[in-house]
């Protein structure tokens, strides 16, 4: 096994282009979004289901990659996080094929 870094973002729907953007322009070769269906922060407590507007839509971006290209990816996504709701997190992983990241 081989360790490679993982980057996981939470972030409005309508940023998650731009947030993918970073990924591919800090060199990462790949990520994937996935719908966030509810969640609790900041004291409040939100849902796709009841929500009336799509604006709100969270989604989840998850990428795997060298540390250099996360690093990379930090300073613009924190800017992004800058004007829009979210939550970034990074940490270790264990990968089986190094080169795919």
């Amino acid at each position: 096994m081989h360790v490679r870094r993982r980057l996981e973002l939470i972030i409005e729907r309508m940023a998650a282009p731009r947030a993918c953007k970073i990924l591919e322009t800090s060199g990462l070769t790949g990520y994937t979004v996935l719908p966030a269906i509810s969640g609790f922060g900041g004291d409040t407590r939100w849902s796709r289901d009841t929500d009336m507007s799509a604006s709100s839509d969270m989604v989840i971006v998850v990428s795997i990659g060298s540390d250099d290209k996360v690093q990379a990816a930090l300073t613009e996504l924190e800017r992004l996080l800058g004007s829009h709701i979210g939550v970034l997190s990074v940490g270790d992983v264990q990968v089986l094929r190094p080169e795919r990241f």
